[in-house]
């Protein structure tokens, strides 16, 4: 198996994406350890994305793009790295996989968030970032990934609203950006502080979002929670 790896970095850390697994990703204190945790994310990736967790084969990990941000906060995974193939025209199928796969990550967050007895309650400790405060409850955690629909879709040009919930929101979307004639010739933005945009870019941070919000979210709900049933829908790994 060969991973594809993006390498987005800097003195503090980094963050490693697997170009052929959108969505997938893992952070570390530096390129190595970073990427040793591969192996791990695709099994629980594969789990969720095809239901066969197994790898057979020796994983093989090709960098095939770096890009040092000094301005990357590795714990708050403040990313915004564009990848070579994102600034690819899109095929009918490549575009209608990655759309089912960012429509089913945002069912399964629902799902998930569902199944949490208090949505309410801190499960993680308050803590500032540059941005503000982050997502503490789990009800903070599903509305900041449902919130960024808008924000998303504004980006490459694409009118769309936040809510009443993550699934609807997302579809409207993407109803919205296929009555574009030209959406498959994936053009690059010049989006919002100076980072780029395309529509593939966008699918990925899609699938990468929830994922990144809905690992801590049951992470810590099955930590608050233990003697409740929390949907692993994702299969992560509880550490």
């Amino acid at each position: 198996m060969i991973i594809k790896a993006v390498c987005e970095y800097n003195d503090e850390g980094c963050i490693v994406y697997a170009e052929n697994f959108p969505g997938a990703f893992v952070r570390g204190r530096n390129y190595e350890n970073a990427a040793a945790k591969f192996p791990k994310e695709i099994e629980s990736y594969l789990d969720w994305a095809t239901g066969e967790a197994k790898i057979d084969s020796p994983v093989e990990i090709e960098l095939v793009q770096e890009k040092k941000n000094p301005e990357l906060k590795i714990c708050d995974a403040d990313s915004d790295v564009i990848f070579d193939s994102e600034r690819e025209p899109l095929t009918k199928e490549e575009y209608n996989k990655l759309k089912i796969l960012a429509l089913r990550s945002a069912m399964d967050l629902e799902r998930m968030y569902d199944s949490i007895p208090n949505k309410k309650m801190n499960i993680v400790p308050p803590r500032e970032t540059f941005y503000g405060k982050i997502p503490s409850t789990a009800e903070e955690m599903y509305n900041h990934c449902m919130n960024i629909t808008e924000y998303y879709f504004g980006e490459i040009g694409v009118s769309a609203e936040n809510g009443p919930d993550i699934l609807s929101c997302r579809q409207k979307g993407f109803e919205e950006l296929e009555k574009q004639e030209d959406f498959l010739q994936n053009k690059v933005f010049d989006g919002s502080y100076g980072e780029e945009w395309s529509l593939k870019k966008v699918l990925r941070r899609f699938i990468w979002h929830d994922r990144i919000h809905a690992r801590a979210m049951y992470r810590r709900a099955y930590e608050a929670f233990w003697d409740a049933e929390i949907d692993n829908v994702f299969h992560f790994k509880r550490k």
